[in-house]
């Protein structure tokens, strides 16, 4: 397919007409919109595609095909996390969301959908008992605009423009927030020493025209942030918010960021009952306390009990729906746009299975495997743990003499996938409620053998 190409049924394939198009918008060229872009993430070639398919079943055929390349956390022993993890999900979640009320539906009005509205707002309820916050929003696209989202909600509160990120974020997390609020916030690293926050550098960088502290709890890397109520107290003490990035599915054993001081905590819901599914079903919270200056700051829908237009009578509807941009259009604060609202019942559902007491167990169980494989991958000769810091989940392991792609392909030979490549030497490694102790031997023992067969790489000494 080339640019002069006229599609029958695309009005706009045809040189007049873009030419006239382009002419009311100012543009000189469809490239004039994707200027944004930066070069090196564009493709700069025509899409690979095939050749016009003649039947619908021919198309079926050509996508089973690359369907097929595909392999799932089923077929292979993976610990694979950054982001996306692979926890048990009940078998009533998928009963549940498959229901066609919930599964077909949009976003639905309160005068026809109080079942979904109910069930979102017992989602609310779970999350801000779990999380010890008040107030709790339907569930936006990803965790990652959840955490840009409350990060520019202390911009507006504060009217300041610099955050301080103290934690190891996920670089892709911290790319689209970056990209989010790039216009109004400037945010600024302070290193972290032994995978948690410098508090004694925080300090020093702290003033009153800091917006945000933002805290990554558990990390990039999986480390479990310690100080967070020094943090939050030096934060405070110059009127800057708190802002928190996490993780909900260790809070049955954790205690919550809220009770440590933040004000704003943000995530994503994929481990609460959502499959992996070839990049996961995400969605994102944001969770506050009951204090109007918060409260009105949150773009995103929240639902609740509301009066009707018959007095004395109440239904589920949506609460102070006047700041949403839904209400404002164009003069919005935010645009927040569709929310993941089927993630957020199927997180519902896994909440109220699981119950304080699951929820408990299955946060004692991640920190043991967690524990348990740094302790078994330490142990093997040239392999070190990246760091010293309290970890749920997920943790780096530094190869002395080794390339840590080198690690992954000889794995993948056996049908493992080790992990998540940092850099040269160093693999971001995962364990799950779905990773039993046999499965972490089994990683142990591939990787000493690997390392015994794999050639020695001084890379990082003459580096050194």
């Amino acid at each position: 397919m080339t640019e002069t190409f006229v599609h029958p049924y695309i009005p706009n394939t045809a040189p007049a007409v873009m030419a006239e198009m382009l002419a009311a918008v100012g543009a000189a060229s469809v490239e004039d919109f994707y200027a944004d872009v930066p070069a090196g993430l564009r493709l700069q070639r025509p899409l690979d595609v095939p050749a016009p398919l003649p039947a619908e079943q021919d198309l079926a055929r050509h996508v089973r095909g690359i369907l097929a390349q595909n392999r799932t956390t089923d077929e292979r022993l993976s610990f694979l996390g950054a982001g996306t993890y692979n926890h048990y999900v009940p078998a009533v979640v998928d009963e549940v969301i498959r229901r066609s009320e919930f599964l077909t539906a949009y976003a639905g009005e309160p005068y026809e959908d109080h079942g979904r509205f109910q069930a979102l707002f017992e989602y609310q309820s779970l999350m801000a008992e779990l999380l010890a916050m008040d107030v709790v929003n339907v569930p936006t696209y990803d965790g990652y605009q959840a955490a840009a989202t409350g990060l520019a909600m202390a911009g507006r509160m504060t009217g300041r423009p610099r955050v301080l990120v103290v934690s190891d974020v996920l670089p892709e997390k911290e790319s689209k927030v970056r990209d989010y609020t790039r216009a109004d916030l400037v945010i600024e690293h302070v290193a972290t020493v032994d995978g948690v926050a410098d508090v004694s550098a925080l300090a020093d960088r702290l003033g009153y025209d800091v917006a945000a502290v933002w805290v990554e709890t558990p990390s990039f890397t999986g480390a479990v942030e310690a100080r967070l109520r020094e943090i939050s107290d030096l934060a405070h003490a110059v009127r800057a918010v708190v802002v928190v990035g996490t993780d909900p599915v260790g809070y049955g054993v954790l205690t919550p960021p809220a009770l440590h001081g933040a004000d704003i905590v943000t995530g994503d819901i994929q481990s609460l009952g959502l499959h992996q599914w070839f990049g996961g079903a995400h969605a994102g919270f944001i969770a506050v306390h009951d204090d109007p200056r918060f409260v009105m700051e949150m773009p995103s829908r929240l639902f609740g009990l509301e009066s009707t237009d018959v007095p004395g009578e109440y239904g589920f509807g949506d609460v102070a729906y006047d700041r949403t941009s839904f209400a404002h259009r164009e003069d919005g604060k935010e645009w927040v746009g569709t929310a993941a609202a089927l993630w957020g019942i199927a997180a519902g559902v896994h909440l109220s299975l699981m119950g304080p007491q699951g929820m408990a167990e299955l946060g004692e169980l991640l920190l043991a495997r967690t524990a348990y494989a740094q302790q078994r991958l330490a142990a093997i000769p040239g392999v070190a743990l990246g760091d010293g810091a309290l970890h749920l989940r997920e943790f780096t392991v530094r190869f002395d003499a080794a390339r840590a792609s080198g690690i992954v392909t000889a794995l993948r030979a056996d049908g493992i996938e080790p992990g998540v490549v940092v850099d040269e030497h160093t693999l971001l490694v995962c364990v799950t409620d779905a990773t039993s102790a046999a499965d972490i031997d089994r990683l142990a023992a591939a990787i000493a053998a690997a390392l015994d067969t794999m050639p020695i790489d001084n890379t990082k000494e003459q580096v050194a």
